[in-house]
């Protein structure tokens, strides 16, 4: 795969994990309505970049090796290794409104996964 290819299936994921990123890391505020919360802080975008490329230079490994079947499945059980995790670890130790908001938010964050999959099936296959 050239440098050029991975760069151009980067830039759609890398622009997704930015407009959506990471969804629902205030759970320690009161609680209210509002289920996404962005943050434009630098450091967290550019972790947000890379990602990004991680997950492009993992799609890569799936599109140029195994090829391009069964990448929603790859995709949805890579977000809910990402999104599960560290709300469960919080799921002990808050009231019950806030672990039904970090069940909605760990959704949303596999969604991200599912959707990044899909701009990875369009650009690298």
């Amino acid at each position: 795969m050239t440098f050029g290819r991975l760069l151009v299936a980067w830039l759609p994921v890398a622009a997704l994990f930015t407009l959506a990123p990471p969804i629902g890391y205030r759970w320690d505020l009161p609680p209210d309505n509002r289920a996404l919360v962005w943050s434009w802080n630098r450091w967290e975008i550019g972790w947000r970049w890379v990602e990004a490329l991680v997950l492009t230079l993992f799609a890569s490994l799936w599109f140029d090796s195994l090829g391009a079947g069964g990448w929603w499945l790859l995709f949805f059980l890579v977000g809910l290794l990402v999104a599960f995790p560290r709300r469960l670890v919080m799921w002990r130790h808050v009231d019950p409104l806030r672990r039904r908001h970090l069940l909605v938010h760990a959704w949303f964050d596999v969604a991200r996964y599912v959707i990044a999959g899909a701009l990875f099936a369009w650009r690298l296959s």
